[in-house]
């Protein structure tokens, strides 16, 4: 099943991402899990940008579903930019969306993905409101 992205989101981020040999399993292109760790790359760079980063002891986000699409494989050497985009602000969740290219085929969709996160606080074990500077970010 793919789940398209949608045509409503916001750019909020890109980074840079740099293919490690050791990312590639024996098929030659990069592990599918691998492909998580670089929608995750970009989504905490984004928050850490932000100053909301994980925190395990207070209150943050927390990640309740997320997929991957993938459309062509990666391989080594390269380097990747994702772009990071956001939708759909509720009371204490928003959708996050990234697509990853390769810098030498700009344009070129190599995966896309995408996570609902819910701010929560860790201690209570329960979601709460989105912060004010954190909707701001996503309006």
């Amino acid at each position: 099943m793919r789940i398209d992205l949608p045509d409503d989101k916001k750019l909020v981020h890109e980074t840079r991402i740099q293919i490690r040999w050791g990312d590639m399993d024996a098929m030659g292109h990069v592990n599918n899990t691998v492909y998580f760790r670089y929608l995750e790359i970009a989504r905490i760079e984004w928050l850490d940008s932000l100053g909301g980063a994980p925190a395990p002891a207070g209150q943050g986000p927390v990640i309740v579903n997320a997929f991957c699409n993938f459309h062509r494989q990666l391989t080594y050497p390269g380097d990747i930019l994702a772009k990071h985009y956001v939708s759909n602000p509720g009371r204490s969740s928003f959708d996050t969306w990234i697509t990853l290219e390769r810098l030498d085929e700009p344009g070129v969709i190599y995966a896309s993905g995408g996570a609902t996160t819910v701010w929560q606080d860790a201690s209570l074990q329960k979601s709460i409101p989105l912060p004010d500077w954190l909707r701001e970010q996503l309006g």
